[in-house]
């Protein structure tokens, strides 16, 4: 055995099981629905408070439940080593998760997990039902499908929201502490990692999910994020800080109206 792979198993050993993963979990059904926000959904049509007349609210309300009724998360996630301790082949710092292909180039996810002893990787997807229904209601009322395709949003935040606590409050039982979840495309995380991200969980094999040669993820109703895990409590400069970092800050209509996503 390598002195990497020695590396990686004696920490690997010393995290928490509930952690470590691979663990898939399956979210949402009939008889345990995730809960659509409401709000997420409507932020989703483009609405910014304008009055909807009773017949719209009715229809975006039954859309909103059955979508809720039946929509189905499934989500896989596992814990990896953090080493900060290398340079990319620019010459420039990045984070390389042990045990994995993945190398995560950029400052602000260097910010986010060079003090992070482990990172957990996690995806979540509402499936191809969900894809095919949508492209049905396309065919057939391009409305229903516009609803659809902003509570089908809603959902998968809901759903990408359980994995989160489930990390959270993992970490929470071990004594160890998270920061917020960061995806790629965030600030100048670059989404050509997400392929090797995706294949560090098997997400192809276990959820179904795989990523297109322009980096999008198919199903398209599909979350990939990494969490930051501490010994102790994050350090200062890992606290929230999304909106300095997004792309879209100086133009972004919830910043507006004074709320953030």
């Amino acid at each position: 055995m390598d002195t990497q792979t020695e590396a990686t198993s004696s920490n690997m050993r010393e995290l928490p099981g509930a952690l470590a993963g691979p663990r898939v979990v399956t979210l949402g059904g009939t008889e345990d629905p995730l809960a659509i926000d409401r709000n997420e959904m409507l932020r989703y049509l483009g609405h910014t408070g304008q009055n909807i007349e009773d017949d719209l609210a009715c229809r975006i309300e039954r859309v909103a439940r059955d979508v809720e009724a039946h929509g189905r998360a499934r989500g896989v996630f596992a814990t990896f080593p953090v080493d900060a301790s290398t340079l990319d082949d620019e010459g420039k710092a990045c984070i390389r998760l042990t045990g994995t292909v993945a190398t995560l180039r950029g400052r602000d996810i260097y910010r986010h997990l060079k003090d992070a002893r482990w990172c957990t990787v996690l995806a979540c997807t509402l499936g191809m039902d969900n894809e095919r229904r949508l492209r049905a209601l396309g065919a057939q009322s391009p409305l229903d499908a516009a609803i659809y395709d902003a509570a089908s949003s809603a959902l998968i935040e809901s759903a990408v929201g359980h994995l989160d606590s489930m990390v959270q409050d993992a970490a929470s039982a071990a004594g160890l502490s998270c920061n917020w979840r960061f995806s790629c495309g965030y600030g100048d995380c670059p989404l050509e990692a997400q392929g090797r991200l995706l294949a560090s969980l098997d997400a192809t094999r276990r959820i179904g999910l795989t990523v297109t040669p322009t980096n999008l993820m198919v199903p398209s109703k599909s979350v990939s994020a990494m969490i930051g895990v501490f010994e102790g409590l994050p350090r200062a400069a890992d606290a929230p800080a999304r909106c300095a970092i997004c792309r879209m800050r100086a133009s972004c209509s919830m910043r507006k109206r004074g709320t953030t996503c």
